[in-house]
Parts: structure tokens; sequence; C-alpha cells
């Protein structure tokens, strides 16, 4: 006995031993997911892999088009924060924005005003909405893409001219600037613009697709002879390539929400799981349908049935349950022997005074509340100790 009243009141706790055995799975599943994650990350910690870097001989990489320019006396040189990428603007210098849409607005902005009027040539890499309006003012981009991708230049840029057909098929744009160069047209918008900055010794180079800078789309039509005229013509090329981790991205404030670091990819991806997992809930829901009642192959006695689930509560400790039910069932009984609703069975103001009246020589109402109402017992022979005045108190009200 000893024993059986250190073990906790309630069945709803369960013992460490149990804790971990139901959630091993999901904390080895966690664990791999972790290493897989990590795994992933030092692979691709490698700065030579990575799409639209002149350092990655990947097939998206562009380190082709780096060496080509070399050959021709043209320098890259690669940084990844703002600082750098206004620090180069020079009128011998050719500043390419490879990802664009990954900069905030306040850091293209910035990068606007360093650029302006310096004599640089910025050339950015197929800028969204509303990327574009902000590193190009005056044009915006169509929501729909080309169909295409190898388009004919049809302008009279030189560039264009001299490398013909190309795979600059992507995002279109619309300008109102007077003096902007529109190439490669796509159902009459165009994939690639050029802005004259107002000083006439630079200009702003709008390409809506990335791929004529790709390892393995150079040999490919004209994308070769474009895309060294575009970025060849001065001795320098500074290839931005924007990171999440630049300092420059936290407001002047100093403060930022977790959500401002993360793309709006990832928060529409997120939004678009969400839903998904909601629809496969209900379709669940819907295939399993309501609960079905089915009779028992075997008769069962009464008898085995309350053992069994008496050995189940005592298995789970649960003395509270137990008593519960036997509580109730000695209420449910007595009702009707006093003259009380079975609805009001369990409500005491309507049960107490009739057993009282009834029982005369047992008339105390407290002592009954407590039997009939009371805290579940503290021990198993307290729980017994229950049993038998309940047994007393509804043998006591059926004498006559």
């Amino acid at each position: 006995m000893t024993t059986e009243a250190t073990l906790p009141p309630t069945s709803a706790s369960p013992t460490p031993r149990q804790v971990w055995t139901r959630a091993r799975g999901i904390a080895l599943a966690a664990v791999l997911l972790l290493v897989g994650a990590a795994v992933i990350a030092v692979i691709r910690s490698d700065a030579r892999h990575g799409t639209l870097d002149p350092r990655s001989a990947d097939p998206q990489g562009s380190r082709a088009v780096a060496e080509l320019l070399a050959d021709r006396g043209v320098s890259t040189r690669v940084v990844t924060t703002l600082a750098e990428a206004r620090a180069a603007a020079a009128p011998d210098t050719t500043l390419l924005v490879a990802v664009p849409d990954l900069l905030t607005h306040r850091q293209q902005d910035l990068l606007r005003s360093s650029v302006a009027d310096t004599g640089t040539r910025t050339v950015v890499i197929a800028p969204g909405s509303p990327s574009v309006e902000r590193l190009a003012p005056g044009t915006t981009a169509d929501p729909a893409t080309s169909l295409e991708s190898a388009l004919d230049p049809d302008c009279p840029l030189p560039a264009a001219q001299r490398a013909g057909t190309a795979d600059t098929g992507g995002l279109r744009y619309i300008t109102t600037h007077p003096d902007a160069v529109r190439c490669y047209p796509s159902e009459r918008l165009a994939t690639l613009v050029q802005l004259p900055d107002q000083s006439g010794d630079g200009d702003t180079i709008v390409l809506g697709a990335p791929d004529i800078l790709y390892n393995d789309h150079l040999d490919e039509q004209g994308n070769a002879s474009l895309a060294l005229q575009l970025l060849g013509s001065r001795p320098h090329l500074v290839w931005y390539l924007p990171s999440l981790s630049d300092a420059s991205a936290t407001p002047d404030d100093g403060q930022s929400d977790f959500f401002d670091l993360l793309p709006s990819g990832w928060l529409w991806g997120t939004l678009q799981l969400l839903i998904a997992a909601a629809l496969a809930a209900l379709w669940r829901a819907r295939r399993l349908g309501p609960l079905v009642p089915e009779k028992l192959p075997v008769a069962i006695r009464a008898s085995e049935t309350v053992e069994g689930r008496a050995r189940l509560y005592h298995k789970a400790n649960a003395r509270d349950r137990a008593a519960a039910a036997l509580r109730s069932t000695t209420r449910t009984r007595l009702a009707p022997l006093v003259g009380v609703p079975l609805p009001q069975a369990h409500t005491p103001e309507a049960l107490l005074p009739a057993l009282s009246a009834r029982l005369r020589a047992n008339g105390d109402g407290q002592s009954l509340h407590t039997l009939l109402f009371g805290p579940p017992p503290s021990d198993d022979t307290a729980l017994i100790a229950l049993t038998d005045q309940l047994d007393a108190l509804e043998r006591e009200v059926r004498r006559p």
C-alpha cells in the first residue's frame, strides 16, 4: 500500500520513459533533418557553386563569361556588399547587379543614387517590379513574361545588331524614358532596355533574362557576343552578388523583423503550404466520415467489462476517474428513488435535499455532499472506502 500511495494522482501524467518512447521517432527525424541541412549548407558554402557567380563552373554559373572577358583585358571583381558596389562606381567600370530583387528598397535607392551621373554602366539582370522602378526610373515590368527565349534584336543598339538573335526572352519592360532604346521585343514589349544617364557618359542596361550569362547557354545564338559587348565596354567589371547577410539590409534604426530578412517568395511559399495542409486535412476528414457503431462479434459478460476497465484504471493509477464513475453511477441510481428527475441527478442543489429528507436519521447534508460530489480519493484505500460508503448509502435509500 505504501508503494501505491507514492504514484501520481492522475492518469494524465506519463512517466519520462513513456514520453521518450513516444517522442524518440520524432526526435530522430528532427536530428536527421538538421544533419541533412548542415551537410547541404556546407556543400553550398563553396563560393564556386552559385547561380550567376563568375567563379562558378556549374551550368548556371558565369565563369565562362568572366574568362572570355579576361582574355580581352577586362578585369572582373566580385563584391557582396552594397558599400563595395557603391564605392566601385566610376567611368571606367561596369557594375553588374546579379539578383536585384534580393536588395531592400533602401539598398536599391542607395545604389541608384551612387551610380547616377558617374559615367558607370549599370547592368541589372532580370529585375522584377518594383526593383526595376527604383534601379531604372521610368521603367516598369510587365506581369506576363515572354513565351519565347530566342528573340531578334529589332533595335538600333550596335551591340544588339552585331550579336543578332539571343536568349533574352524573360521579363518584359515598359519605359517612359524619352531616350530609351528598346531591344529584343516580345509582343511589342522590350526584354532589353538601355537608359542613358543625364551625363551622357553612362547608362543603365535592363536585361529581362540571365540566360546569356549562363555557362551552358553561352555558346548558343548570339549570347556570347551580346554578353561580351554589354559587360566588356569598360576595362573593369564589378560583379555584385547581393547577400542577405549584408549589414546595409538593416533599417537605419537598427531594428528589423525576422520576416523582413526573408524574401517574399518564402512567405508566399509558407502560405501555400498552410493552405495545402488545411485542404489535405479536410479531404482526409471527409474521406473517413463519421463514426459508425458496430455490434461485437461475440457477447461479453458485464463482469468481464467491469473487471477489464478496473484493471485499466488501476494500471493508469486513475483513481480520480474511477471515483467520478462510481459517484456518477450512484447519483443516477439514487435520483429516481428520491423523486429527482435524471437531468438534475448530478446537481447538488436538487439531489442532496431530497436525499436528506429521505434518510432523516442521516440527514447531514455536508457529509452527503462530500460523499457524492467530493474530491477524488488520495490512495487506493480511500477509493475502496468510498466504494463501500456509496454502496451503504444506496442500500439505505432502497430500504423500505
